[in-house]
């Protein structure tokens, strides 16, 4: 039973890292999914944060943490982690995308969450 889960963790994984990455309105060539434990993925962003005018960015996303921002070091070796998403480990691709144009805009924080059903729609 155990390959048939992980071939499950796999396609639901990368079907998420795709509608991520089309909701970022990027190709998805500079993306990695790892669905081995524990999973990971790496996207590769357009653009640089404020304050990391030559840095390169990428989200990175991890089961337990789900995304963070990152800039790489001038090394490229290793990543500052800037933001963190928030408390759902897999939120819906587009409020990541909502978090990342704020991230670009200079907001670390994540898009805040309706309170109620009604709030959703408004």
């Amino acid at each position: 039973m155990e390959p048939e889960f992980d071939d499950a963790l796999t396609w639901g994984l990368r079907g998420y890292v795709r509608r991520v990455t089309e909701e970022l309105g990027l190709t998805g060539d500079c993306s990695y999914v790892q669905a081995e434990r524990p999973a990971v993925a790496y996207l590769a962003l357009d653009g640089r944060l404020p304050g990391f005018p030559d840095r390169d960015v990428a989200l990175l996303w991890d089961e337990e943490r789900g995304w963070v921002a990152a800039v790489e070091t001038h090394s490229g070796e290793d990543v500052l982690v800037q933001a963190h998403f928030g408390p759902d480990v897999v939120p819906p691709p587009s409020a990541v995308a909502r978090w990342v144009d704020g991230l670009f805009r200079g907001e670390r924080a994540a898009p805040a969450r309706p309170s109620s059903p009604r709030d959703a729609r408004a």
